[in-house]
């Protein structure tokens, strides 16, 4: 059992984590991922470790609620436990002095890209961040790239805050602007890494991204995780989860990543219907135990 110690909502439907994970903590590196099953009926799921503290054998993870079991995860608070957690795991991100590089997270990517920007400036480089959300209130870790990065520009889908666009749109202004990039790290959505790299592509900017979206097992053993890179198969979970964007077949990337979408849905499904369920189950018991305050 892993006790949570900390536990707040970032954004709608995203939330920090702070869990006692002490060998974690200490073995942990930029890039790397666990597996985590919130009880003992549950599925495993990968996560990124966002942080660590190896002196309070702590790690941070950040959570975006869309299927039942990150929905699931999202209602425990401090104090609870998660029934088990194994990592780290995953190949840590390969870091070097690159000279400028730039950090792109889309989302709750930006946690997934944060231990990378807070590597690749303890390397040497000039770094710039692009976090981006739909709105203000889904831009998360602002603060904290401002104080490890370089330059930090937050955009916006709508508008709302920073740049009005894509983090394709801020990327491509600044390689307009003349700004040499010789280094691109993006996480997010696989629809917005293909992007970039589209972007990248015609500069010939070495660009790197992570297919985390895509891992079941983490071990390598279900075979969920193959992908095409470079015309030939790997496993996500053992090769990567990194990998060079413009070697990465997205649009097989894209198809395997659909192939449980109906299980995922009628999952989702019953764990609303478990939730009414209780709700219903609790307004019955409230409503019972104030007829029985009535008649004493």
């Amino acid at each position: 059992m892993n006790k949570i110690i900390e536990a707040k909502f970032l954004a709608p439907d995203v939330k920090f984590f702070r869990i006692e994970a002490p060998h974690i903590a200490r073995k942990r590196k930029a890039g790397q991922f666990i597996i985590l099953r919130v009880n003992e009926f549950g599925e495993r799921i990968p996560l990124t470790i966002a942080d660590s503290d190896a002196e309070q054998g702590t790690i941070n993870i950040i959570v975006q609620g869309i299927g039942k079991t990150t929905k699931q995860l999202n209602t425990l608070e401090a104090g609870d436990s998660i029934r088990d957690i194994v990592g780290p795991l995953g190949k840590p991100s390969h870091v070097e002095n690159f000279g400028t590089a730039v950090s792109i997270g889309g989302g709750v990517g930006t946690a997934i890209a944060y231990p990378t920007a807070v590597a690749l400036k303890e390397a040497g480089n000039h770094v710039i961040s692009i976090i981006g959300g739909r709105s203000k209130e889904y831009v998360i870790l602002e603060n904290e790239m401002k104080e490890i990065c370089d330059e930090v520009y937050p955009t916006t889908d709508d508008g709302s805050y920073g740049f009005h666009g894509f983090v394709t749109d801020k990327l491509q202004g600044l390689l307009d602007e003349g700004k040499k990039i010789d280094f691109v790290l993006a996480i997010g959505p696989i629809p917005m890494m293909k992007a970039v790299a589209e972007v990248t592509r015609p500069h010939g900017i070495k660009t790197v991204v992570s297919l985390n979206p895509i891992m079941v097992d983490g071990t390598g053993m279900c075979g969920g995780c193959r992908a095409i890179v470079d015309g030939e198969a790997v496993f996500v979970c053992v090769d990567g989860p990194e990998f060079d964007a413009h070697k990465v077949d997205f649009d097989v990337l894209t198809s395997r990543n659909r192939t449980y979408i109906l299980q995922e849905k009628k999952a989702l499904e019953s764990f609303h219907e478990c939730k009414l369920d209780k709700k219903i189950d609790e307004a019955v018991a409230d409503q019972k135990a104030a007829k029985e305050v009535a008649h004493a």
